[in-house]
């Protein structure tokens, strides 16, 4: 198992944990990613976030949405909502996006079903994430779950695979390069 840790902000609040104490349990359990994600944040506190997890993590950072921090870490990563927000069409948003952060970084987006993983398939992406593979309290707006169908859906991708939601240390995939992880890592 390969482990892609998510440092969701929220999550950190209301549990009382700090930044610093996920990224210990993330370094313990070899995080190869870590993903930061701070959807009710300004830009300048996502912007020292990020400085700070640099400081006292060596493995690929990647920011959650807020593309225009780029420099600040290895990747983004977005939602199919997002992609929205940018262009109509998300092949197209996928090309913008691309363009603005260059392709010395990774870029991953969220896909939900069979459909958006064919379609990422013709995106210049690094990676996708999967899921929800159970429910979770930390996104309210997944309204599928895909359990069991994950893993023969993940077979579909040309990219890397990354499950998300409600995804455990001891789950096991064949077809899944990544664990997405948050409050399971504390």
């Amino acid at each position: 198992m390969r482990l892609y840790a998510l440092c969701d902000q929220d999550m950190l609040d209301r549990k009382g944990i700090t930044v610093d104490k996920f990224l210990n349990k993330a370094k313990e359990h070899k995080a190869e990613i870590i993903q930061y994600r701070a959807k009710n944040a300004d830009i300048a506190f996502i912007k020292k976030q990020l400085i700070d997890i640099r400081k006292n993590y060596d493995g690929f950072l990647i920011v959650n949405d807020a593309y225009e921090l780029i420099e600040f870490c290895d990747g983004v990563h977005v939602g199919q909502e997002d992609l929205y927000n940018i262009d109509p069409d998300i092949k197209k948003a996928v090309a913008i996006l691309r363009s603005v952060i260059g392709s010395d970084k990774i870029l991953g987006i969220s896909t939900h079903n069979k459909q958006e993983v064919l379609e990422a398939n013709d995106m210049d992406l690094n990676y996708i994430g999967l899921g929800a593979y159970r429910e979770t309290s930390t996104k309210s707006d997944i309204s599928t779950v895909l359990g069991e169908k994950l893993d023969s859906i993940a077979k579909l991708s040309k990219h890397y695979v990354a499950a998300i939601g409600g995804v455990r240390l001891d789950d096991k995939f064949q077809n899944v390069t990544y664990h997405v992880i948050g409050s399971g890592l504390l």
